[in-house]
């Protein structure tokens, strides 16, 4: 743990904070290049201490160990994703399924990025022993998040079961993810949407009461 600064401390002497805090930052950015683009297990602390231009002990250091480094990718990561998803998907406004309807356009853009690599999560979770239980928690608690979004816009749009159609976007969400990995074609974007515009359909809504409908009562 770091010391708390003196008072007599010069203000030359004051940088030292802040450098932490650009390794910390250059680390993790090569750190989220390499693991993304080589996986985390291919990827080695010189490669990252090479990519950020920093020492070992600094990476040491401000992390600890690789395993701490990977938490941190995934956490930061996750976070920006989910504040790029929602944007993407808020913005404009509009009705709950219009703002549903932009999720696979968001996406095909995403997929044409130049660094597109998949996702970070399904990567990591695919690459390391199925029995660890870490880096299934950290991809669960990010999934969830996306799936409580996209469970309160079906929850307005008036689905009959919004859980339901939540799940079967995210399903559609990650095998899109995956398709477009492999072939490196965004437009499975577009596939991906037109199955999904059928979720959308009359018989996936609440049916609304008729005026003075009251509940049939059922013998016992």
């Amino acid at each position: 743990m770091r010391k708390p600064a003196s008072k007599k401390r010069s203000s030359a002497a004051r940088p030292a904070a802040g450098d932490d805090e650009s390794a910390h930052g250059r680390l993790l950015g090569a750190a989220t290049r390499l693991f993304c683009k080589d996986g985390i297990n291919a990827t080695g602390i010189d490669a990252i201490i090479n990519e950020a231009g920093t020492a070992k002990t600094t990476l040491y250091k401000l992390f600890g160990s690789k395993t701490n480094l990977v938490h941190a990718v995934l956490e930061t990561e996750g976070r920006q994703w989910r504040e790029w998803f929602i944007d993407s998907i808020e913005t404009g406004g509009g009705s709950a399924q219009t703002k549903l309807a932009r999720i696979f356009p968001a996406l095909k853009s995403w997929f044409g990025e130049e660094r597109f690599y998949g996702c970070p999560f399904i990567n990591a979770v695919a690459e390391h022993d199925k029995d660890q239980k870490q880096f299934r928690a950290i991809a669960m608690k990010h999934k969830k998040v996306v799936l409580a979004h996209i469970e309160k816009l079906a929850g307005e749009m008036g689905a009959a079961e919004p859980e339901v159609l939540a799940h079967q976007l995210a399903l559609l969400i990650d095998g899109a993810i995956v398709a477009a990995m492999v072939s490196r074609n965004p437009d499975v974007a577009d596939t991906a949407g037109l199955a999904a515009g059928s979720l959308f359909g009359p018989s996936k809504l609440k049916k609304p009461k008729r005026a003075g409908e009251t509940p049939q009562l059922m013998a016992v």
